[in-house]
């Protein structure tokens, strides 16, 4: 079954859609919070998120920006109140696929949400599922990898630094913007604790950890990902 995530604080709005949706037989989770939405998202799969930009918490531009560091290619619908193009321009360059304002018609709202899942559907044959590069593979679906010396299962949070740094192959990524992929928004920095799932990376995948060839430090920034 499909499942949307919809984040919507105004409860008539609210159970107005969540109703619609679930008589065109789409599975609906509910909530009024920003931050709530990122939890959310994070510990549950969806396919489509529909999400108002005046929230309590972390706004919808703040939400949509964490969703997309997790996942660049779910399909995000956002509803505002604010429908100047100005407005929806921020929305869109924030990541959102589509950007409906209100009032809105029910029949354009399903209309939408019906096309954006066909091009979901398109897409995701592109989708990262399986990776190799030197004498290792990862299944990003079912956590299973194999290094130089055993084969293993990752965690869900070493399977979203191992993707974030993959998909940006060759490109420093941040300790900040690691730490608001794999761990959250509101997270406070931590070296140490990117370090230690670098250190982990490196035995698994590495030959010689102490002379990493696949996960480089660039010291002051971050870390990137090459082949070697």
């Amino acid at each position: 079954m499909i499942r949307i995530l919809l984040v919507e604080d105004e409860e008539s709005i609210a159970t107005l859609v969540k109703m619609n949706l679930e008589l065109e037989e789409y599975e609906v989770v509910w909530t009024k919070d920003g931050k709530e939405a990122v939890d959310l998202f994070k510990k549950e799969r969806f396919d489509l998120i529909l999400l108002d930009i005046m929230l309590p918490g972390l706004n919808g531009i703040e939400v949509c920006e964490q969703i997309r560091l997790q996942n660049p290619s779910i399909p995000i619908l956002m509803l505002s109140a604010k429908g100047e193009p100005k407005d929806r321009i921020i929305g869109l360059k924030t990541g959102a696929d589509d950007y409906l304002p209100k009032p809105f018609i029910l029949e354009e709202l399903l209309l939408r949400i019906e096309k954006l899942l066909q091009r979901s559907h398109e897409d995701i044959k592109g989708e990262l599922e399986f990776y190799e590069f030197g004498n290792n593979s990862i299944n990003f679906n079912t956590y299973e990898a194999k290094g130089p010396r055993n084969q293993f299962k990752l965690t869900k949070k070493e399977v979203l630094l191992l993707r974030l740094l993959i998909e940006r192959k060759n490109k420093v990524v941040s300790r900040k913007e690691i730490l608001q992929a794999v761990w959250g928004y509101d997270v406070i920095p931590t070296t140490r604790t990117i370090d230690n799932f670098i250190l982990m990376l490196r035995k698994n995948f590495e030959e010689d950890p102490t002379k990493p060839v696949f996960f480089i430090s660039v010291r002051g920034v971050g870390y990137k990902f090459t082949e070697g």
